[in-house]
């Protein structure tokens, strides 16, 4: 499953304008992150990415069709992510696993409270917010499900969602406690892994 932009977004049709739009997200992206989405201008996120009104308004016509396009970059990207460790599941370790996704939600979390601002202040797209969440469970279900072929249907569900309520305790336990951020990951991730490995066989 795909999150796609706003429809108000133009696709660019050839390799010098995939570069364009690359430099316009980049530039929005920075200029987001250091000011927020209210403070932040069109006319500023031209002048960051070197590009004419032009070529900005033709690519991305507001402000919020360029949020939406970065909203749909992140999902996308996490959702890519899942996919490449739903891949390898079959054949890594609980041990392998538990770490690939410590690592993963960790590197998400970096990128969440970027999302989330956009979302709650200028990007109003709760319908995709809910695709996003739909599809990010479903695609850690087949991770669960191919880590644990054994399980039946309802096991790996319910699997499903400890790993994923595992996984939101760790974000916010490392949020809460900062200094103690590393430990902290280590004992979620020892944690999962003795999850993962005391399922993997069960086969009820």
């Amino acid at each position: 499953m795909s999150i796609s932009p706003s429809p108000d977004a133009r696709a660019p049709q050839r390799q010098r304008g995939h570069l364009r739009v690359a430099a316009i997200l980049e530039a929005g992206a920075a200029a987001f992150r250091e000011k927020g989405y209210d403070a932040v201008t069109m006319t500023e996120i031209a002048a960051r990415s070197g590009t004419t009104f032009g070529s900005l308004y033709r690519f991305f016509p507001s402000k919020e069709a360029l949020a939406n396009a970065l909203l749909a970059r992140y999902a996308q990207s996490a959702l890519d992510r899942l996919a490449e460790l739903a891949d390898g599941a079959p054949t890594m370790t609980s041990a392998a696993l538990a770490e690939a996704l410590v690592e993963f939600m960790m590197n998400l979390q970096s990128e969440r409270s970027f999302a989330m601002a956009l979302m709650e202040a200028g990007a109003r797209a709760g319908d995709k917010r809910e695709a996003f969440r739909a599809a990010f469970r479903a695609r850690m279900g087949v991770i669960v499900r191919r880590a644990s072929p054994n399980c039946s249907q309802a096991k790996a569900r319910a699997m499903t969602l400890v790993v994923l309520h595992t996984l939101k305790g760790l974000v916010a336990a490392t949020s809460e406690k900062p200094s103690d951020a590393r430990l902290l990951r280590a004992e979620f991730q020892n944690l999962l892994c003795l999850y993962l490995g005391s399922r993997a066989a069960d086969r009820s």
